[in-house]
């Protein structure tokens, strides 16, 4: 079982990184790989209850390849983690077979929630460099979350998801009509409010000193 789930991540990588010019290599070379092997160790253990064991085993992935993956976490066969510096997977986290995870991206919680309190990532999908996506939120097969983006609801199935936070800019390869972007400027918007109400301000006084006037030439 462990070599296959080993041959299923090598061919991932294979698959989707143009710069693999041998599967040798990838094994010997790459740190998503290495990170993914000792995960399936650390989940072994952790699963049989020796949890301190499986910590100190992901511990040290941490401090081999930069990638922190808790032994709890569930992670299919057929993951690439591209790269690798930075990556966090919590505890509850799941990651469906063929998602790629690129560098610094966060599957993590929001220090709110108990029990499943990490996201569920579908197959096949991307989650670009730097991308955060927090709490127990479900991001569907075939998405793609942008470089940065910062997801806190789910995410439909083929959606493209990029900000902050993350919105639906293509559903299935079609731009989301729903996506409206705010263009007005808050300053100018601010600025015509002043002077609306300075304008009604000044009828005012000049709508007293006219009953002022009045009064003094009794």
């Amino acid at each position: 079982m462990f070599f296959k789930r080993l041959r299923a991540d090598i061919a991932a990588a294979k698959a989707n990184d143009p710069a693999a010019r041998s599967k040798f290599e990838i094994w010997l070379t790459y740190p998503g790989i290495r990170a993914l092997s000792m995960h399936r160790a650390a989940y072994a253990l952790n699963k049989i209850r020796l949890k301190l064991l499986a910590r100190i085993i992901s511990q040290w992935c941490r401090r081999l390849t930069g990638i922190e993956i808790h032994p709890a976490a569930k992670i299919a066969a057929g993951v690439f983690i591209d790269h690798g510096m930075g990556v966090v997977i919590g505890e509850t986290a799941e990651v469906g077979r063929g998602t790629v995870l690129y560098q610094g991206c966060t599957l993590g919680g929001t220090g709110k929630e108990t029990g499943k309190r990490h996201p569920t990532v579908g197959e096949n999908c991307v989650i670009s460099a730097g991308a955060k996506i927090l709490g127990n939120i479900t991001v569907g097969d075939y998405a793609k979350v942008g470089a940065g983006a910062v997801v806190l609801k789910n995410v439909p199935p083929h959606a493209t998801v990029v900000g902050v936070p993350a919105r639906a800019v293509r559903i299935c390869g079609e731009k989301n009509v729903d996506l409206v972007q705010e263009k007005a400027d808050p300053y100018l918007k601010e600025i015509c409010a002043l002077r609306e109400r300075t304008f009604a301000l000044e009828q005012k006084l000049e709508k007293l000193e006219r009953s002022r006037d009045s009064y003094e030439n009794l």
